[in-house]
């Protein structure tokens, strides 16, 4: 699978074009709308991987770009809305829960703060972590489907998150982030660093949705959801 991610953004003709392209319009991100089509093509990523298409996609049809470059970024900001509305939950938990101790005096209230403090810290970090895992099964689901709502479906993004093929898929996808992702992080200071962080992207993407539709496809073959 790894392999097959990285040979993945030169398969085809004109890869070299949609590096190009890819790595220019990230540049021009810094003016916001050239990253909605950065991301609308990542969407296009998955749709095609989800699909079984083996090539990756071109940067054509720039209306349908801008169009699901922004859905993406409808459901970042969503999830984002979620670990807030987690955040609040622990610290209104954490409020009430040292309130308590302070007016019954059963216990010492710097022991039940600091016992409150852990606890609320492993329920957020479990939460973003559960978010990570989570959150790319449902941009693989949206763009499978054309469809925002296909996104929290939550018993087809399940069937493909909660399989073998997933995880093994998440682990690489976030393994290559991190360590090519930091490699091209340096070479960014030469430029060329920023077509290689392009790359790195459209690999971590291909991962996700393979994955995923893997997972699908050993998980029950989920039928495909259309609204």
């Amino acid at each position: 699978m790894l392999s097959d991610a990285l040979r993945y953004p030169a398969n085809g003709d004109g890869w070299v074009r949609t590096i190009l392209v890819g790595g220019l319009l990230s540049i021009l991100s810094v003016l916001v709308v050239p990253a909605f089509f950065v991301q609308g093509y990542y969407v296009r990523v998955l749709h095609g991987v989800t699909n079984d298409d083996p090539e990756p996609p071109r940067f054509d049809g720039w209306g349908g770009l801008l169009v699901d470059g922004l859905k993406l970024l409808v459901l970042n900001v969503l999830v984002l809305v979620a670990l807030i509305a987690v955040q609040a939950f622990v610290a209104l938990g954490l409020g009430t829960g040292s309130f308590l101790a302070d007016t019954t005096g059963a216990t010492d209230p710097s022991i039940a703060a600091g016992a409150l403090g852990v606890v609320g810290v492993v329920v957020l970090v479990g939460a973003i972590l559960l978010l990570s895992y989570v959150v790319p099964a449902m941009f693989a689901n949206f763009a499978r489907e054309n469809s925002l709502a296909a996104a929290f479906h939550a018993s087809t993004v399940l069937s493909g998150a909660l399989t073998r093929e997933y995880l093994i898929a998440w682990v690489l996808a976030v393994t290559v982030g991190v360590v090519l992702g930091f490699v091209a992080s340096l070479l960014s200071l030469l430029i060329v660093g920023i077509f290689g962080l392009f790359y790195v992207q459209v690999v971590t993407y291909y991962l996700f949705g393979r994955g995923f539709a893997e997972g699908l496809d050993t998980g029950g073959n989920a039928e495909a959801v259309t609204y």
